[in-house]
Order: structure tokens, then sequence, then C-alpha cells
């Protein structure tokens, strides 16, 4: 197990593949931890491949909250710094897919270019988000877990052995540190410096993701020039949990397109 401790917040992270391969970074979703990845990792052979857990997820250290978005990215920036890492492919997914742009329009020295998978410039409503925290103050996260299945998976995925660790996953998640990234993602509008990215990027969309909808993830996907879309038909929010090989089989062709192999 590796960790850096930044200070204020000390991160899990992971390395697998080839130390001097062409560096990819991922960052996981909202009440899951760099497992996220694992199904996908053994399909990327030759790349050095960074995962971590952003703060108050997974092992990493859970700061008091509320947590704002720009810490978040502030945390991918010293961690990549520390790695030592520049021009990397960052692969965002959910509230990752946020820190992906906010990192993006702030060191283009570490972002060569952007994986935006299921997500958006800007996720949901304050009052939305204010609802499920409260409901989550209420009844911990584990009042929010039936719901939170139905967005993130497929009904056939939902019937199999596989959801129940997903779920249970989730609800052992530090309440602070849900918490804490529920208030980042709420206070978070990236409509604006997005649209002023010029970078590779590739938008990816589940196509039955009660998260993020495919027409949402276009939509973020249109403001940056030149981007491409991707949609994973039979597949929800955590597409690279569902269907693995499509996952990373789409990764592996807009890497070699813009030459990160």
């Amino acid at each position: 197990m590796k960790a850096v401790d930044l200070g204020d917040v000390v991160l899990h992270y992971r390395e697998d593949g080839d130390p001097d391969g062409a560096p990819i970074v991922f960052a996981n979703a909202l009440g899951t931890d760099l497992r996220l990845w694992d199904n996908v990792v053994p399909y990327l052979p030759g790349l050095r491949i960074i995962r971590y857990d952003m703060r108050g997820h997974g092992v990493s250290s859970c700061p008091d909250g509320p947590y704002s978005m720009g810490q978040l990215v502030r945390d991918a920036e010293r961690l990549l710094d520390r790695l030592k890492v520049r021009e990397c492919v960052f692969v965002g997914l959910s509230i990752g897919g946020m820190i992906a742009q906010g990192l993006a329009v702030k060191r283009l020295d570490q972002v060569r270019a952007l994986v935006l998978s299921n997500t958006a410039a800007r996720i949901g409503t304050a009052d939305i988000w204010s609802e499920r925290m409260q409901a989550v103050r209420t009844g911990g996260i584990a009042a929010l877990a039936d719901g939170t299945m139905e967005r993130w998976f497929t009904r056939a995925f939902r019937d199999s052995p596989q959801a129940i660790l997903w779920r249970a996953m989730l609800t052992r998640q530090p309440v602070e540190g849900y918490l804490g990234c529920c208030a980042a993602i709420s206070g978070t509008d990236f409509y604006t410096p997005t649209s002023g990215l010029s970078l590779p990027t590739l938008a990816i969309a589940g196509s039955e993701d009660g998260s993020t909808p495919p027409d949402l993830v276009r939509e973020t996907a249109d403001l940056v020039k030149g981007s491409k879309f991707r949609l994973i038909r039979g597949a929800g929010h955590l597409p690279c949990v569902e269907q693995p090989e499509t996952y990373a089989e789409i990764l592996k062709t807009f890497l070699a397109e813009i030459g990160h192999v």
C-alpha cells in the first residue's frame, strides 16, 4: 500500500504496469475507491497506470468537510507533482471527471489529454445535493444505497451477486468524506472554464446512466473543440465495472489516436 502525505490530507494511491510507460491517471466516482478500475487495468499493458482514493474515500484520510472542488483538484495536482508525472492522460469518472476538468484548466503541463467518463461540467442542482446530504446525515449512506444502485447499474447487473459488493463499497465509505465531496459537486460549475480547453478529449457515456445521462455527457464534450464522444450501450454510470473490456478498448483506441502508447 502506498500513500503520500500532503500535509492536510494523506492520499492512498497505487501504481501498476510499466513504470517507464506513458502515464495514465484514474480518478474514481463518489462513493467508490480506486478498485473501481480493477477490471480495466489488465487490458492496458505497457502504460504507467496510477490510481488514487480521493480525500474522504477508500483508505485515504478523511479531513473535516465540507470540501471544495478546488481542494480536490489541488490534491490531484500535488499527488502528480510528488510522483513527477507530466503529460498524462487523466481519466475521471463522475466527480473524478470534474477533477479532470479542473486539473486540465489549471495544469496543462500535467495533463496532455482528458477522458471525461460519465460526468459533466455541472452535475445536479444545489437543491438536489442538499436533499441528498440531509438524507445521509439522518440515515447514513445506506439511506441512499437503493437509489444509487439504480442510477449506477443496469437491472441485469443489479440482479447479479457483484452488485452486493458495490453496495458494500458505497455504504462503507466515510460519511464525512461522502458529504464533503457532495458539497464539492454541489458548488461546481465548469461550463465556462471547460469551454476554454483545447486538448484532446474523449467523453464516455453509458446508455442506462441515471446519474449523468448521455445527453449531459455529450453536452459537456461539446464544450471542448474537437472532442470525441462514445456511448456504451447496456451500461449505467459505471461502465468500467459492467463492461470493462469494451471500456478498455475505447481507451486504447483513443490512446493510439493521440500517440500515447
